[in-house]
Order: C-alpha cells, then structure tokens, then sequence
C-alpha cells in the first residue's frame, strides 16, 4: 500500500465530513428529480417536460388548425430554449403524448410513425411533424393574460410558465407516471366527462367524499378499453386513499366459424401490455404444454385489435378456457394506482379522488382571478387612452395646432388638457383618417362597453358565488367538447363482476379429458391404460409382481393412495406413466416411509366417505375430501399404535359394517356407531385376543352381505340370515357363514 496523500499547507482546505457531503448531494439530486423530473404537478397534471414541449409548441404557433411543423424542430426548440436534457428523452416524451392507445386525451397530434400497440417504436424525428390538439389548446388557453406564473429559463435567457393554466382536468383524465427517488406515481387514464360531472358536484358539494364523487367516476377509462372486475368496494377505498390497483382483462366474444365449430375474438387488451409480446408469451406458454385447452393463437389485427383464440376442441368451455387464460397470461394485468403528485406544485402528496379535483378547481379560481384582473388592467388602460381620444374631439382645432406649431407638443398637450402621457401618446399616434366624427361615435360606444364590462369583472372579483358560477359553466363547457356523445369522449372500458371460479378446479380443466384404467401392482407399481379396459389378462408384470387393484379413471382424476402408515397420498391422474411398460413405483411419486407399503388406491370421488381401520381394529369413517394431500409428504389420517398398520381402506357406502379378523370371527353392527372424523385413531370395532383385522366393508342390509370366493363366484347372505352376526361394535364376533373364503377376505 502507498502512503496517504498528506493534503498541502495553506488556510483554503476546509474539511468536511464524507456522510454530511453525501447527504447534502443526495438530499439535492432527490428534491431535483421528485420536484422537476418524475412528479406531476396535481393541477395541470404534467411533468416539466411535457409542459416544456406544449409551451414550446405553442410559440412556434402549431396550433391545431395550423401546419404540421418537423419534430427535429420542436426538440431542438426545446432542449435549446428549455430542457437541457437529452433529445431522445424529449421525443419520447413527445411521441408518448400523441399516441392514442397511450394517452386517452392525447395532447399533440403527430402526422408519420409514431409507434403502435404492438410495441414498435416511432420513426426518427426527422421523419415525424406535430402540432398541438384541441386538449393542449385548453391547458395553454389564457396563457398570454398572466394566468400562471413563469420562471427564468435555465440559461436566464427565456421565461417558461411553472403551471398551465390547465382549462381541462388533465391529472386524472390522462393519468402519469414516474419512478422519483424513493417514491414513485402511477395514475390511471380517467373520462374527462366524468371528472366535470365529479368536479360540478364538488362545487355545489364542497365536503364530498370519494364515495359520494364515485357515482359520477365509477373508475379508470383506459384507451385500450377493456374490463374492469374489481369489486365496488375495493375502487372506493382506492379512490378515498389514493392508492390501491385495478384488474383488468381484455375483452372477448365467442365467434362462430361453421360446422359447430368456433372461436374466441379478443379487440381489447388491458392497457399498457404490448400486443406483440402478449402474443409471444402466450405462443410460449402453449409450446411448453400449459395452455392445454388453446390450440392456437393468431394476430388478424388491422387497425382494430383482432386476437384470434383457436380452443382444443369444440366440447371446451369459453369461460374456462378464458379464466385458464386470464390467470397465466396478461390477458389479465393489475394496473396500480398511486396518485403521488405535487401539491400546489410544492409539496410531495398522494392525493385521493376528492383532493386531486380539489386542487384542479382551486387552481381554476386562482387562473380566473388573475385573468380576471388582467383584463381589468387593460380595460383601464384603454379606458384611459378613450378619455383621452374624446378630449382631443371637443377641440381638435386646438390640438392640431398645438402639434403643428410646439416643439414639444406631447408636454404642451399634457398641460393644456390635463392628460396622462398614455393619453398623449395615443393621441399624437392618432391617424388623420380617424378623426372622422364616425369614430367618436364609436369610441364612445366603446367607452360604454368597456365601462360595463369592468363593472361586472370587480363585481366577479368581489363575490366568491359568482367565480364558482364562472367557473361551472367553464366547466360545461369542456364537458360538451368531450362529453360522452362525442367520439373521443364516449367511455371505452366497461365494468364486469368476474365469474365465480370457485367451484372450477383449474388443475382439472387445464387437462383434456380422456378415460383411463389405473393399474396396482402387489408390489406398488403403479401405471395408467387408454381407454376403460375391462379384461386385464394380457397384462404383463415385473418378474414375481401381480395384479393388486385396477378401476377406471379420466386423466382429469385424481388418485388417492393409502399406504400402511396411515397416510394419505394424492396423484394426479394425466401425470401417471403410460400402460407401456410396467409403470413405475409409487414411493419414487410421493414421500412413502422405508418400511411402509399401499393399502389401497382408487378415484377421488368429491363428497364420498371412506372407512379406514388399523390392524389393531380401531377405526373410523373420514370424508374423501379431507384425505386429499397437496404434497408429496402426503396428509397423516390414521393415528396408530405401538406395531398397528392400516389395513382396510373402503368406501363407506351403506348403512352396516361387516369385519373379520385374523381369527376368522365376523362381526356386522350399524355404520352410524362409528365417529366420523377427519383425522385420529378412531374407535374399536371388533375385539380380539390375539391378532387382528382381516378384512372390513360397509354394506346395505336390506341387499344383505356378498363376498367373493377363491374362484371368482359371488356369494350373498340375506338380511335374515345375518342376525346371528349383527351385534354392536367392539364385540368379538363368530365364525363366518358357510362358503366364506378361507382367504378372510370378502373379495
């Protein structure tokens, strides 16, 4: 290591602490960034830049009737002039403001490629032109009557205005959004019609609460349009706080295409989400296998949104195969919420509903007022000039001769009439062809008028009512330019209770459904057949292994398998290996103990109510729904004892149990004395001295019991004659009717 810099001698080094030095430098790039960068000013409802860009506009006189003037020139005005930022930050900026799936209201109307839904990006500003919209022309109007304030450029040389006059509710009507330093915003696009009708109540309203307003702004109005599912309650507490998040989901409709046949049109995506890579990402989910119910995908967009959906099969249902969609692609997208803006245009604030048309409307007082007052000052001015101009024709002889014969004639005017140098000036710019006895006939009438006019702004000024007046029909205004009859103004998203998906297992449906023969080796293989095959004798096991248990399935089942732990495991019935081979071994699928063997495995039959019993003959009846494990550690249901194991798995349908044990004593007693539960080690049901339980089932008495032989008959004693072994539970039973398998095993 070198020796540390020794720093030189002399009284100009100040040392100054590195934590202190960083947080002055950090605290100053954050208040730059949150006050002049990333946060709109709740009023107008724009960053500088965009306001930069409108200004800058507006001076180059591209107003919306005027030429389409080249972007290159707007930019470099800006950054020139304004910004002294990038240029391609700046054309971004601008191209952003004149896309309409971007800007619900945009704010500059551009002529060339300024990009597309898909997500293509605008031509070089060399190739595009622009000029204002009719939106723009309102957030700039009165701007030229001391409406807002402004501030020097930058470079001291310019003066740019710190807020627009902002005629049209622009926060919410075109949303924003911004990433400062530790915090960001995020404002939905809104239906300025809406916002008036809110705005107006807000005036004759001044306590309003977001619920109250939600009756005019039921929630965001997107470009894309599209549909919101929230529920009510959930917008109402966005609004009243300011931050919260929408779910929105494109718009579809079932198409017929002929022959039964159809297909799904999708023509409006949530907003926000590129078109092409929402198609790209759902081809992706459908090459790796996990939209099954989609077959394909295709883009027949023009200038509208056309999103074909091709399903599986005819037999698939719409809404599933959408709900499937919605929750794997963006198809579906959380919009967020977070009006975070600058208040006042001073102070960081997440606003509500009720604050954000607050502040708009205080600022339309505050722009009514100085342009009220403006206007007051030239009105006296000319009302000055007036008195002056009618002077000059009670004696005009005089003043022409004063003018031709002074050598100062301005002075001598002044003294003789008693006039301001205002009204001097004027008078000696006076054309010779106004002093026609038409003009003071006129000028009076002027006079008159101005007089008026005054009188009726200081009343304005005076009284609060009438401002507020003011400003409602302002407000009226704007709201027929944009109103819902109109074709800009007409709501584009629509509201839609999402449908209940409770009762749909997705798992379930994302699988084509197809029969199935579930095939149980002695020894826990286990493999799954095409099709429902009832004569099983070709089929082939490994080395000494046989036939346990076979039953029919769909690959949309789901198979519960009990093993002599206790536990119950799950599997799913499209992921068992196919009937080729010999299958493979159950305990490499779940988490089955060393030691441990299956018990039994059937179908899942929702509803249905299974008997488990231990060795030990203790046992009870669980629901089939309880046993359903979501892992591979399976669910723990029979509780057991010392060396006890499960070993009866059945499906407790009937209204008697029959059990036999290893001692070849049969027992029957009435279902209802077993407990149902949906775990423990249950109840005793036979007693033994020594031994245990052989075999179990549930059977109706009034059909009486059947068993199986060795040799494949059925077997079947009458409700009569079982009364010698009906009895209540937990008894020892006696030794099995004639023909009853010496296997113990009712079959």
């Amino acid at each position: 290591m070198g020796k540390p810099v020794t720093p030189p001698s002399g009284g100009a080094v100040e040392t100054i602490h590195l934590k202190e030095a960083l947080e002055e430098r950090y605290l100053a790039y954050a208040l730059s960034t949150i006050m002049h960068r990333a946060l709109p000013d709740a009023r107008d409802g724009l960053k500088p830049v965009h306001r930069r860009i409108l200004y800058a506009m507006r001076l180059l006189r591209l107003d919306p009737g005027a030429a389409y003037k080249k972007c290159a020139r707007i930019v470099g005005d800006v950054i020139g002039k304004y910004h002294p930022h990038g240029d391609v930050g700046v054309y971004d900026a601008l191209v952003r403001l004149a896309q309409d799936f971007a800007q619900r209201y945009p704010l500059v109307d551009g002529q060339g490629n300024f990009g597309n839904i898909d997500g293509d990006n605008a031509a070089a500003y060399r190739y595009t032109e622009a000029r204002l919209t009719d939106v723009a022309r309102l957030l700039l109007e009165g701007i030229d009557e001391d409406a807002v304030d402004f501030r020097d450029t930058y470079n001291g040389e310019d003066e740019e205005p710190i807020v627009l006059p902002a005629a049209f509710p622009n926060l919410l009507a075109n949303g924003s959004q911004g990433i400062a330093v530790g915090m960001a915003t995020s404002i939905p696009p809104h239906n300025a019609a809406e916002l008036c009708d809110a705005a107006l109540y807000l005036i004759s309203h001044p306590n309003a609460n977001a619920e109250q307003l939600l009756t005019f702004v039921p929630g965001p109005d997107f470009p894309t349009g599209g549909v919101i599912v929230d529920p009510p309650s959930t917008v109402v507490e966005t609004y009243r706080t300011g931050r919260g998040s929408f779910r929105v989901r494109a718009r579809w409709h079932k198409e017929e295409v002929g022959r039964g046949t159809w297909v799904i049109v999708v023509t409006e995506i949530p907003y926000g989400v590129p078109k092409s890579r929402l198609i790209e990402k759902t081809a992706e989910l459908l090459q790796e296998k996990k939209l099954p119910l989609l077959a394909d995908i295709r883009d027949e967009s023009a200038e509208d949104v056309r999103v074909v959906l091709e399903p599986r099969s005819r037999t698939v249902d719409p809404v599933i195969l959408m709900e499937s969609l919605f929750r794997l692609t963006e198809l579906e997208s959380r919009i967020p919420m977070n009006v975070n803006v600058l208040s006042e245009g001073r102070v960081p604030k997440v606003l509500g509903l009720a604050e954000c048309l607050r502040e708009w409307l205080n600022h339309r007082r505050e722009v009514l007022l100085r342009r009220s007052r403006h206007r007051l000052a030239a009105i006296d001015r000319r009302l000055e000039i007036l008195g002056g101009l009618l002077i000059v024709y009670l004696d005009l002889d005089r003043v022409i001769k004063i003018i031709r014969e002074e050598d100062e004639p301005k002075q001598e005017l002044m003294r003789v009439f008693e006039l301001t140098e205002l009204q001097a000036n004027s008078i000696l710019d006076t054309r010779l062809r106004s002093l026609r006895k038409l003009e003071e006939m006129q000028l009076k009438r002027e006079r008159d008028e101005l007089a008026a006019e005054k009188a009726s702004i200081e009343k304005l000024l005076d009284n609060e009512k009438i401002q507020w007046k003011t400003i409602t029909s302002e407000i009226r205004e704007v709201r027929k330019t944009f109103g819902p009859e109109t074709a800009i103004g007409k709501r584009r998203t629509t509201f839609a209770e999402a449908p209940d998906t409770s009762d749909i297992d997705f798992a379930e449906a994302m699988v084509e459904r197809e029969p199935i023969t579930v095939i149980v080796s002695e020894k826990g293989w286990i493999r799954a057949m095409k099709g429902h095959i009832a004569d099983l004798s070709s089929v082939q096991f490994k080395g000494d292994d046989a036939l346990k248990t076979s039953f029919f399935a769909e690959t949309t089942s789901r198979i519960l398998v009990m093993a002599t732990n206790g536990r119950f495991f799950t599997l799913d019935g499209s992921k068992l290996p196919g009937g080729r081979g010999f299958g493979d071994p159950i305990r490499i699928m779940v988490d089955l103990e060393e030691g441990a063997d299956i018990v039994a495995a059937f179908p899942h039959r929702p509803g249905a109510k299974l008997l488990v019993v231990a060795s030990d003959g203790r046992g009870f009846v669980v629901p089939a729904d309880e046993t359903l494990a979501n892992t591979r550690k399976g669910k723990g249901v029979l509780g057991l004892d010392g060396s006890a194991r499960a070993v009866v798995c059945t499906e407790a349908d009937g209204d008697h149990v029959a059990i036999v044990g290893e001692n070849r004593k049969l027992l029957a007693f009435p279902l209802k004395q077993v407990p149902e539960m949906a775990r423990g080690k249950g109840v005793r049901l036979q007693r033994y001295r020594d031994g245990g339980v052989a075999d179990a089932k549930v059977f109706a008495l009034k059909d009486g019991l059947t068993w199986k032989d060795t040799s494949g008959r059925t077997w079947t004693v009458d409700k009569a004659d079982l009364r010698d072994w009906i009895a209540n539970r937990a008894e020892a039973g006696r030794l099995p009717p004639k023909g009853f398998p010496r296997s113990n095993r009712f079959g």
